[in-house]
């Protein structure tokens, strides 16, 4: 999804070459056939496909490996546990952590921010403190501070944008402040497909001493992560966006932030010794992972990343830009039909209105094509507000997708106009 550009002055033939039939091979689910027609799967930013290597890494644990981690000495758990482990130093390297006990497994993006919010605004959050979020935050990075702002007597403070779907830097760092404790922003807008500058943003917020929490959900899977470059305090990220299980998630915190935390939750495995008088908690990561986790959600997350390590990034991106420019220049040049983001640095989504039609029915008639899109809100309900709109189409791309797919694409949204008049 991410748009890198190359250099103007490259050679056409210098640039690294997708072989996108043969990445399509790899996912069953591009095989189907919906409504007669072959399924061209544009709701990417929801969730994405899963490659083969992933459905066979998810197969073999229930079949071959199923045991609990951590303490069994027999054969299985020892044997799930190194896969489990093992699945954790591929996310600290996909994630760019300085070591492994930093990255958490959580459910996906929500429980990060809410591990977050829950843990950091009960040690730290009081009466007359603020909590500065961006006004494309998805609901998931909005709900749950607002929760902790409420039961703690705290603020939440909105960092504005513009027409075009671009934070405004210099208000921004007006709003950074005494009372500030905490930013908590999104890499990349799910509703918009703006990339923000975070590392910039990062650098203003620790001029001043405050941490910073980032929503990396629909950055993760096409962008290259370095959470230490970032700089940031805290980077959540769900697998079932980056090619990999549902129900699984990684949530880094830089391990001084991790340690001055309480727990999340209690339970099993994430305690040192337990008595009726008293519990001492286990070191990070276990402090903030209790009970039976999610054991077949990592190895599978881990052969995602796997699977994301073996193909050339670049070339993923070149190709995802082409798409994003390709479908914003086709579906703009359609009376009647408006994109909705036009920030200048932005990942392959791309939301628009049918004049005259609601978002809904688009949706219904294009899925009658044959075309998965997204309609709606899309969890971030002030954007709406901002634009004046009830809701968008969202079309997202990920590397598997084509120009043939736009195509299928704008043919549908001209069908909805020919249906309704518009």
């Amino acid at each position: 999804m991410t748009i890198v550009r190359p250099p103007i002055s490259a050679a056409a033939g210098s640039r690294p070459v997708l072989d996108v039939a043969k990445l399509r091979a790899e996912f069953p689910a591009l095989q189907l056939k919906v409504r007669g027609s072959p399924l061209v799967y544009l709701d990417n930013a929801a969730t994405s496909q899963k490659p083969r290597a992933v459905l066979d890494a998810l197969t073999r644990y229930y079949e071959e490996g199923n045991a609990n981690v951590h303490r069994g000495v027999h054969y299985l758990s020892e044997h799930a546990t190194a896969a489990y482990d093992g699945a954790r130093e591929k996310a600290r390297r996909f994630l760019g952590a300085k070591e492994a006990r930093e990255v958490l497994f959580v459910r996906g993006t929500t429980e990060g921010v809410n591990l977050v919010a829950s843990s950091f605004g009960h040690a730290n959050l009081k009466r007359g403190d603020e909590v500065l979020v961006s006004a494309m935050e998805h609901h998931s990075n909005i709900v749950p501070w607002q929760l902790i702002c409420e039961e703690r007597g705290a603020r939440l403070t909105v960092i504005p944008m513009n027409r075009r779907g671009e934070l405004l830097l210099d208000e921004y760092e007006k709003l950074l402040g005494p009372r500030t404790k905490i930013v908590a922003v999104v890499h990349v807008s799910n509703s918009l497909g703006t990339i923000n500058p975070i590392r910039e943003m990062v650098r203003l917020a620790h001029a001043k001493g405050i941490p910073v929490l980032v929503d990396g959900a629909q950055a993760a899977p096409h962008l290259p992560i370095d959470v230490q470059a970032l700089g940031c305090d805290f980077y959540t990220v769900s697998g079932h966006k980056m090619f990999g299980p549902t129900g699984i998630g990684l949530l880094y915190g830089r391990a001084d932030r991790l340690e001055a935390l309480p727990p999340y939750q209690g339970g099993g495995d994430m305690i040192r010794s337990v008595t009726f008088a008293k519990t001492t908690f286990a070191p990070i990561p276990a402090k903030f992972e209790a009970g039976t986790p999610h054991i077949a959600g990592a190895i599978g997350l881990g052969a995602a990343i796997d699977y994301l390590g073996g193909l050339d990034r670049e070339a993923l991106a070149i190709h995802e830009q082409d798409l994003l420019r390709y479908a914003t220049d086709r579906l703009s040049a359609l009376p009647g039909v408006r994109v909705i983001g036009t920030a200048g640095h932005k990942a392959s989504v791309v939301s628009f209105t049918v004049e005259g039609v609601h978002a809904h029915d688009v949706g219904t008639i294009v899925d009658q094509e044959g075309v998965a899109i997204r309609t709606g809100h899309h969890c971030t309900q002030p954007v709406m507000d901002f634009f004046g709109l009830p809701a968008t189409a969202r079309a997202s791309f990920a590397f598997y997708n084509t120009r043939a797919d736009v195509d299928a694409l704008v043919a549908a949204v001209e069908k909805v106009q020919q249906v309704f008049g518009a």
